[in-house]
């Protein structure tokens, strides 16, 4: 896990040079704090930071191969490195140190730019061919590692984070009204768009290649879905298929020359990863929590429960609502995007006390609700569509009502609110988005609070439209989970949760997080699934329950599924009081200075959560999005010096 930057220069456009790849990767210091590196030929500059993980000794980067005309730098892990290189040697290759990261220039020798299609991983890389002269970027399947790149005076500037291309004078600092009104719909811009304008992400599953002829981008991997019914083999012959294929993705993930952690949040995917590592691995199992002071986030009793089965040694971190409020400011820092929700801050505090424990490295059990069909957005689209078929009735709709019975203040609650909320978008149940249309309405209440020219061009993109233009064709004849997994996965998974609240918090404290309910073979197995495998009646997750049901206690997997929250607006606020960088920041000062918001309608909003009436979902968002944006703008957009963080 590391940091990567570099540049390539069209034409006559100003060679690289070490000073400025240097100021790049300086401030990705935090991903990569064992040290760095620079290499210059040409026209191409390329840079790493490296956290040392695997091969301690000799796996500094760049790395060549034989005779040196492929270099490569890359942020992740080739899991199956081991595998990949024995092959290699018995074809004739030559190593010459023990890494990972060696594997891909001998696999671009074979295979070109298909190299990435033999790779089990996580990863950004960046590899210059000097015979061809050309650049190769590419960045893992389901977005896991972050790749943004941007123009720079003729030149192509690429890196982990955004930071380090604002340290190039040539890159503009401007927040982007797409960027903004993407994430105010699907809580997070749709690639390759990013918050900031003229940045732009490598999607996940694509390389670009560089050369003076220019980029030219192209999709190597995608989700998909079976179009017509077809054999499968029995439930119980998937579930022990699925079994073994876990048991083999968290296998090679646990691959590291530094000791190896997990998180373990008390719910069924994170007591299935740490259950596998207990019971089929040689790895000492050593595990991490968060826990709250209130108990409607808190899942501590769940946690206890498999620390005892297990009989780990564990270690908990106690988040309050306070601790949310003062870490803020700098969540932003590291997710360098607006957020809608507090729940990347805990995080972020988590992956500090796992750094303090002495690990670097963490898997999580982040990717199953996605692959498996377990989040509550699955159960409501089924509901609704049964809905649409007679849209007046009025015992249909109670079926919501099994919706949400970890929430307080449930959107289930009130019969009449619930009937209107979960019928709107009806009219839409052909469409890939119908499962998101919810969502994406409460999130665009956001957008209120804009002022008039930044309200005026947020409202002139158009969210439907837009992701419609990133979908297959195919898309229309999946089932219909098929298709709500496939829009999942490429808004809040990509964007917001391996992002906002993934790599970022993680390495915020320079921790890296694995996933292997993401390994693509596992994705591809759950993909070719029946839809009531996944999603049987209203259970979640039932072929995974399936599969591991023999190693679990049953209460772990007759457990319905709570997602993991935190508390929104009530972080920023003590006793009725706003906290003094919250008074500040959404004054009406600041806010007419920063001039992307209201400052009335803002006021209002800042009102109703500090006298404690902002309990719904709609007000919670528009507050953190409101604050978030303030603070990016004050972080990356304000500083006349470039970016600079706020607090500690």
């Amino acid at each position: 896990m590391c940091g990567i930057a570099g540049l390539f220069s069209f034409g006559a456009a100003a060679p690289p040079d070490k000073g400025e790849l240097a100021r790049m990767i300086g401030a990705l210091h935090h991903r990569g704090p064992d040290g760095s590196a620079t290499f210059v030929d040409g026209p191409v500059g390329l840079a790493h930071a490296r956290l040392s993980i695997i091969d301690l000794a000799t796996g500094w980067q760049p790395i060549a191969n034989e005779d040196e005309s492929l270099q490569v730098v890359f942020n992740g892990e080739i899991f199956n490195f081991v595998e990949l290189r024995a092959g290699l040697e018995r074809r004739g290759h030559h190593f010459r140190t023990h890494s990972d990261t060696e594997v891909i220039v001998h696999l671009y020798e074979e295979r070109g730019d298909d190299f990435v299609d033999e790779l089990n991983g996580q990863f950004a890389i960046a590899l210059w061919d000097r015979r061809r002269r050309r650049l190769v970027l590419a960045r893992d399947r389901t977005g896991i590692r972050p790749l943004f790149y941007a123009h720079d005076r003729g030149r192509l500037a690429f890196a982990s984070e955004v930071k380090a291309l604002f340290t190039l004078p040539g890159v503009t600092r401007r927040l982007d009204a797409a960027g903004l009104a993407g994430t105010f719909s699907y809580w997070a811009p749709l690639a390759p768009g990013s918050i900031f304008e003229g940045v732009s992400s490598l999607p996940p599953g694509h390389r670009m290649v560089v050369d003076d002829a220019g980029t030219r981008t192209e999709c190597y991997w995608d989700w998909t879905f079976p179009e017509q019914p077809s054999a499968v083999p029995s439930e119980d012959e998937c579930a022990e298929e699925l079994r073994a294929l876990l048991i083999d993705a968290v296998r090679l993930q646990l691959r590291a020359d530094v000791p190896v952690g997990a998180y373990l949040s008390g719910g069924l995917d994170s007591s299935i990863i740490t259950t596998i590592i207990r019971n089929h691995t040689d790895t000492p199992l050593r595990t991490f929590s968060l826990t709250f002071e209130n108990p409607e986030f808190d899942e501590s009793a769940h946690q206890d429960e498999l620390v005892r089965h297990l009989g780990t040694d564990h270690s908990r971190r106690l988040c309050r609502a306070a601790d949310i409020g003062a870490a803020f400011p700098r969540a932003i820092w590291h997710a360098e995007a607006a957020l809608v929700r507090t729940a990347p801050t805990p995080m972020m505090l988590l992956a500090r006390s796992v750094r303090e424990a002495g690990y670097k490295v963490v898997l999580t059990g982040e990717g199953a609700d996605e692959v498996f069909a377990g989040y509550d957005l699955f159960k409501e689209a089924k509901v609704r569509r049964f809905m649409a078929r007679a849209p007046q009735s009025r015992w249909r709709g109670r079926i919501l009502e099994r919706l949400y019975p970890y929430l307080q203040h449930s959107p289930a609650a009130g019969r009449a609110f619930t009937q209107r909320f979960f019928s709107e978008g009806l009219d839409e149940i052909a469409q890939p988005w119908f499962a998101h249309v919810p969502r994406m309405t409460t999130a665009r209440r956001a957008l209120q609070f804009l002022r008039p020219e930044w309200h005026d061009k947020a409202m002139a993109w158009d969210a439907r439209a837009a992701l419609r233009a990133t979908l297959p064709e195919s898309i229309a004849r999946w089932p219909a989970l098929g298709r709500d997994q496939y829009v999942e996965a490429h808004t809040l998974m990509s964007g917001y949760l391996l992002s906002s609240q993934g790599d970022r918090m993680a390495m915020a404290a320079s921790i890296e997080a694995r996933f292997p309910f993401l390994d693509h073979r596992v994705i591809e197995f759950a993909n070719r699934l029946p839809p009531q495998y996944k999603l049987r009646g209203l259970a979640e997750k039932h072929i995974l329950k399936k599969s591991m049901a023999a190693e679990l206690p049953p209460a772990i997997t007759r457990r319905s599924k709570q997602p993991y929250r935190a508390p929104d607006s009530a972080s920023f606020f003590v006793d009725g009081k706003p906290l003094d960088y919250v008074a500040e920041l959404l004054s009406p000062k600041a806010i007419d200075d920063a001039g992307v918001f209201d400052a009335a309608s803002v006021g209002r909003l800042m009102e109703k959560c500090r006298s404690g009436r902002a309990v719904g979902f709609g007000d919670n968002i528009a507050f953190v999005g409101v604050l978030s944006t303030m603070l990016l703008h004050r972080q990356f957009i304000a500083p006349a010096g470039g970016p600079r963080a706020i607090g500690p």
